[in-house]
């Protein structure tokens, strides 16, 4: 699969979480089963301004510093289950998904 077949799957994965659930960058790659969170990470920083990047955070819920006011207004909106500022991922996990992976 070529970077670009990669950051196209990727974005379509993230187009398809529901509001209010979220997924990992790892489980996306798992998902794909290419790459891994790094590497899903780089796709959202070049080209997720244009998907509910807010629908994608690290395994313990958080998101860059920078990135976390605006998706909180979003978690929020969306009634994302959130404790301690943090997605709290065993509840927000997007249907059909194991948080645990």
């Amino acid at each position: 699969m070529a970077s670009e077949e990669f950051a196209e799957a990727v974005l379509r994965i993230v187009e398809a979480i529901p509001p209010g659930h979220v997924m990992t960058y790892g489980l996306i790659a798992e998902e794909i089963g290419r790459g891994g969170p790094r590497q899903v990470g780089g796709v959202m920083a070049r080209d997720g301004h244009a998907v509910p990047w807010w629908r994608v955070v690290r395994a313990d819920g958080s998101l860059p510093a920078h990135l976390v006011l605006d998706a909180q207004r979003e978690w929020q909106r969306e009634g994302t289950p959130v404790r301690r500022g943090r997605v709290d991922v065993t509840r927000a996990v997007a249907p059909g998904d194991d948080a645990e992976r």
